[in-house]
């Protein structure tokens, strides 16, 4: 059976990703953040100060769990280890959030350090549907699935990407992470509407929304290239369209991920009350 609830579950309200060097300021004010998400990977180990610094912070705050190894679209089949890890984790930790990304990131025995985008197709469909199904069935808990930031259009892709998904809910139960940044910069590089893309979007299987930073590029065209970046503030076009967001599906708990080039806590507290000032304009 899988665990849908958990002993304190994440308001709909801002969260942020915990980085050890904001432990003493997330301890002495908080404010206005409401949670934390870890990512899996870096707490698998058996102990030290990384542990007990996040045992310490689950007795205040509801934790999230972002894996991003688990490669769920990879044409290979899970990692056993891996997957034994992470029941572990959420074993002890019981966290209030799972979620992983729609990406693959292995080919054979090698791991890549990138999470790459797949075509939409019913093989890739069925393939990220098992995978999903053996992780919710071996973890014992419901996984969210996070829309991915693409750059490229595969010619074998023969289904819309919200249809996708869509689809993998339905036959798998898991809910979807819905990244406001992945909407913008994969609408951008594709040069489709990201306002579309959000009223489309099954907003009553969002658990958890994303925002984050990207870098601004171009391609050999000169069209503009956006890369997911998670290494600076979230720019006003994402802002305009996390409003929108919220409008439509109505309030959910909003990360400020912030992954590299980690700024002083000021600067994420502030992102994270620009987050809450948005939450309190509309009736939950």
């Amino acid at each position: 059976m899988l665990d849908q609830t958990a002993q304190k579950p994440l308001p709909a309200r801002p969260g942020v990703g915990y980085k050890p060097q904001h432990f003493s300021n997330i301890i002495a004010d908080a404010d206005p953040v409401r949670w934390l998400e870890i990512h899996a990977e870096n707490y698998m180990g058996e102990g030290g100060r990384p542990l007990a610094q996040l045992r310490h912070l689950t007795e205040r705050f509801p934790i999230s769990v972002h894996g991003v190894g688990l490669s769920i679209g990879g044409e290979g089949r899970l990692d056993r280890d891996h997957l034994a890890r992470l029941k572990k984790l959420c074993g002890w930790l019981d966290p209030a959030s799972f979620s992983e990304h729609l990406a693959w990131s292995t080919h054979d025995s090698a791991f890549l350090n990138d999470l790459l985008p797949l075509p939409y197709t019913a093989e890739t469909l069925a393939r990220v549907a098992d995978h999903i199904d053996e992780v919710q069935s071996h973890v014992g808990r419901r996984m969210l699935l996070e829309n991915p930031s693409v750059y490229v259009t595969f010619t074998e892709t023969n289904m819309d990407e919200i249809e996708f998904l869509g689809e993998i809910a339905s036959r798998t139960g898991c809910g979807l992470l819905l990244d406001v940044n992945n909407v913008y910069v994969s609408c951008t590089n594709r040069q489709t509407d990201p306002y579309d893309y959000i009223d489309r979007f099954p907003h009553h299987l969002v658990g958890e929304i994303h925002l984050g930073g990207h870098d601004e590029d171009h391609d050999d065209m000169g069209a503009p290239l956006l890369i997911d970046a998670h290494g600076s503030e979230v720019v006003d076009p994402v802002w305009q369209l996390y409003a929108h967001t919220i409008a439509k599906g109505g309030p959910r708990p909003t990360l400020i991920e912030w992954d590299n080039d980690v700024p002083d806590w000021p600067v994420l507290a502030e992102q994270a009350a620009r987050a809450a000032r948005i939450l309190d304009r509309v009736p939950a």
